[in-house]
């Protein structure tokens, strides 16, 4: 049967899977944790990549001024409280005294500034986060403003993946920017605040956590030795988790979870994510890289060849075939649910293969024309087998695909470089906010004002840039869902990018670990108890 639809309920409410321990972690003993997931972390360095696999790792050991609970609600951190600036935008946070980093040293709002410039910085692949920041002020060492160039509601949920570091820490090694090289010592060690240190790193083959006993916090976990090990062959997890080598892993495929499940001793956890899985476009190329019949021209700049793209993938057969009724099919960029999801433009582009042929034929390709579809094949659930059916559906109307699959690490550095025509991306809101997908994905690409940041094919429309700053300053809600309303409406009319399907999440454990499965997808250690 079909999940609900998260149209129908509360996100926060419908999202969680939230598994209570039968044993309090002080009652229960000790143990040494082994999980695993298809993607290794590429850097210990929390400004260096915005990406769910760095981020959900990191989250064990660094900490921001705010965190998400267990149902994704914003809750103080190593800011203890924050309220608006009086008389100007902004916002004032409060930070929490007595805090030490894993090295010994002090918590101050100095290492908040520092982060602030770190993480901002052009070297930061976060530095999207701080475009509505106009300057950082020190009121003093527990004390800190960030001001912003107009009104900005959602702020203090927007930042709650900004990691702190240690001024004197970063500086004595030389990490005083993010890189994303080996050469940097961030990208290799960590010292966090957060409740796990970082004891051994071998990337790609394992990372070992150990508690940090001088967390400021209470653990209400019982875990004394966190192994993580990236395995990217799904048969092998499983293989792993039922043999007992790994007592967790994350995702799974689908077809593997009744396997898991008639087994004694194991369980699984099944949810909905936020991320929505889409395909996107090289908006701002002169030409296709990867095409043998059209050679000075890229049709993808017509909204009427991205449009018969999207007409032509069939999501209930996708939904049937590889997803098992699993997935719910998606119309924007932002699952329902979320706020400012728009539910004037809850439908999606029909399956309409006769319309696709018509639109290639108003563009000038009656006969369609062979292009590059670049995909990854171990960071989405399911994500090769996804791409290889919609190159089959796509080729089925004259859109002959090209499909070129490979492991994430090697990714977004290819997306980055404009090495496709066509490809595969999955986004999750940070602030669970419509806003956050505009901001990143739809508005154009400006290095400046840190905006667009990940929207690789840059799509560019002068209206919706012209209306983000707008979104981010409405108060009232109705005014603010009438701007959203417009956004959506022009990426559809536009097909800015095709969204496909909310991504399910299938998680596979020992029947005696509880845990708690987020949302966001992100695996926090300090909610595990072994018993």
């Amino acid at each position: 049967m079909k999940k609900p639809s998260l149209r129908h309920s509360a996100l926060l409410s419908s999202v969680l899977v939230s598994l209570v321990a039968g044993v309090s972690a002080t009652g229960a003993s000790a143990e040494t944790f082994r999980w695993a997931s298809n993607t290794d972390p590429q850097t210990m360095d929390p400004h260096a990549v915005n990406s769910a696999p760095v981020l959900s790792f990191l989250n064990n050991v660094y900490e921001g001024l705010v965190r998400r609970g267990e149902a994704m609600a914003i809750e103080p951190s190593l800011a203890t409280s924050w309220e608006p600036l009086v008389g100007k935008n902004g916002w004032r946070f409060h930070l929490r005294k007595n805090v030490t980093f894993q090295d010994g040293a002090a918590f101050t709002a100095e290492d908040v500034l520092f982060s602030y410039q770190r993480a901002s910085s052009e070297a930061a692949d976060v530095r999207s986060w701080f475009a509505p920041v106009a300057d950082v002020k020190v009121v003093d060492e527990y004390t800190i403003d960030f001001v912003t160039k107009a009104p900005n509601p959602l702020f203090p949920d927007s930042i709650a993946n900004f990691m702190i570091l240690d001024k004197g820490w970063a500086e004595k090694n030389n990490a005083a920017l993010p890189a994303s090289d080996a050469e940097n010592f961030a990208t290799m060690n960590v010292n966090g605040t957060g409740p796990f240190v970082l004891s051994s790193r071998d990337p790609g083959v394992k990372t070992v956590l150990k508690p940090y006993s001088g967390w400021w916090d209470t653990a209400t976990h019982n875990v004394t030795e966190a192994v993580f090990t990236p395995i990217g062959n799904p048969a092998t997890g499983i293989a792993a988790l039922l043999s007992g080598e790994i007592d967790f892993i994350q995702p799974i495929p689908l077809q593997d979870a009744k396997q898991v499940e008639s087994r004694k001793g194991f369980k699984i956890l099944e949810g909905e994510e936020t991320r929505v899985i889409m395909f996107g476009f090289g908006h701002e190329h002169e030409k296709l890289l990867y095409s043998s019949d059209v050679k000075d021209a890229n049709p993808f700049k017509d909204p009427r060849v991205r449009l018969a793209a999207s007409h032509a993938i069939n999501m209930a057969s996708i939904d049937r075939v590889l997803f098992r009724g699993k997935i719910e099919a998606a119309s924007q960029l932002v699952p329902a649910g979320i706020s400012g999801y728009s539910e004037e433009n809850a439908a999606r582009h029909e399956y309409d293969p006769k319309r696709s042929k018509e639109l290639l034929a108003e563009a000038g390709y009656p006969n369609g024309f062979s292009f590059g579809l670049k995909c990854t094949n171990d960071r989405y659930i399911n994500d090769e087998a996804l791409c290889r059916a919609a190159a089959s559906m796509l080729s089925a109307v004259g859109l002959k695909a090209k499909l070129s699959t490979g492991p994430v690490r090697d990714y977004w550095t290819q997306l980055r470089a404009d090495d496709f025509d066509m490809y595969l991306l999955g986004w999750s809101p940070g602030t669970f906010d419509m806003e956050h997908p505009i901001r990143f994905l739809l508005h154009s690409q400006d290095d400046v004002k840190k905006l667009g940041s990940w929207n690789f094919g840059n799509y560019s429309n002068a209206r919706v840039d012209e209306l983000l700053p707008l979104i981010q300053q409405e108060i009232n809600p109705t005014n603010r869902q009438n701007l959203i309303d417009e956004v959506v409406s022009i990426s559809q009319k536009e097909a800015a990018y095709i969204p496909l399907y909310t991504q399910p999440l299938i998680w596979a454990t020992k029947e005696n670990v509880d845990m708690t499965q987020r949302a966001d997808n992100f695996f926090l250690l300090r909610w595990v108890t072994v018993n």
